[in-house]
């Protein structure tokens, strides 16, 4: 739990005092973007590898 509140809390300082905000806002929006895209891609390994698909 520790290791998460360390990365929310580098998170958050990363943007503090950005400017200009609209910037941010779109920073913020593609940071959500690219984590979702990764665990959707660690999802589709996983669901390939244990139901037998090939590769």
């Amino acid at each position: 739990m520790g290791t998460l509140t360390n990365f929310r809390d580098l998170y958050v300082e990363a943007f503090r005092n950005c400017k200009p905000s609209f910037l941010v806002v779109l920073l913020k929006i593609y940071s959500i973007f690219s984590a979702l895209m990764i665990t959707m891609a660690v999802y589709a390994f996983f669901h390939r590898a244990f139901t037998g698909f090939e590769f």
